[in-house]
């Protein structure tokens, strides 16, 4: 089966979700999903979908890289671990890759509550990923 058919649920929910700049690529077994999602919840409804076709994100043929459109609505939050770095991650769950860090009281904006675990948010310095919430406070 061909990694487009396979993900054609997800391709297909990209579109529906009203992606921009949509770009569906497959290269050395690869799928690749480039794009820049309207908000925080169309994102995680990609992340929803892969996870119907691929439980726990273990084939490792499909790089999900939409963004969320950097005017949508803006919150505040921080950084509360105890001394460490908290991990950003390319999806929502500790197996995904860590695509950054932020600091210890760092101050970053939060783009989405996925869920109760993992909130989407973006650094200063633009990087966007899933961070578990236990570690984020509302700035006061």
């Amino acid at each position: 089966m061909a990694l487009q058919d396979k993900y054609k649920q997800l391709t297909d929910a990209a579109i529906n979700g009203g992606i921009t700049d949509l770009q569906v690529r497959e290269q050395d077994g690869v799928l690749y999903v480039d794009g820049t999602a309207a908000n925080g919840a169309v994102k995680d409804q990609l992340w929803d979908v892969y996870n119907t076709i691929d439980p726990n994100f273990v084939s490792g043929d499909l790089v999900l890289n939409v963004n969320v459109s950097i005017d949508a609505a803006v919150t505040k939050v921080k950084v509360i671990t105890q001394s460490s770095n908290l991990n950003i991650r390319k999806g929502p769950g500790t197996d995904q890759p860590i695509v950054g860090k932020a600091a210890h009281d760092e101050v970053i904006t939060l783009v989405n509550r996925s869920n109760e675990q993992w909130w989407l948010v973006r650094t200063n310095d633009g990087e966007e990923g899933y961070c578990y919430a236990q570690y984020l406070a509302p700035e006061a």
